[in-house]
């Protein structure tokens, strides 16, 4: 089983319009993934995807230092979450001398790619715990 983790941090998107589009993502096949994010009209779809081929590319190269084989057709997204990053203050100024504070909130994105693991051999050991 081969697992790929990709992260993106501070990005300039907030966190409520990234998890939108995670949400969007989340076990699905990776292939379907990027075509989803393609097509979607979000701003947060672009550098979800490019995080997404991020990941994709990373278990390739972790497939090809450990000697193993790795079709890009079994990856999907085992989990995808979007965290709070740090909040930009700005101030704009307003009527009489006064000041209204704007936040600029950016967004820590992760996503984590998995090939499932062998069906047989996963039952064969429930098998064995039930009977003992």
């Amino acid at each position: 089983m081969v697992e790929s983790i990709a992260r993106v941090r501070h990005i300039r998107v907030t966190p409520q319009k990234a998890r939108r589009v995670v949400a969007l993502i989340k076990g699905k096949q990776a292939q379907e993934a990027l075509a989803i994010l393609k097509f979607a009209q979000q701003s947060a779809s672009e550098p979800i995807y490019k995080l997404v081929a991020s990941a994709m590319a990373n278990a390739q190269v972790k497939a090809d230092r450990d000697g193993e084989f790795l079709d890009e057709q079994d990856l999907y997204v085992a989990n995808a979450y979007v965290d709070e990053g740090t909040t930009l203050k700005r101030f704009q100024p307003r009527a009489q001398g006064r000041a209204f504070q704007i936040k600029k909130r950016t967004s820590h994105i992760t996503v984590v790619l998995s090939t499932p693991e062998a069906a047989p051999a996963a039952k064969g050991d429930s098998n064995k715990k039930a009977s003992k």
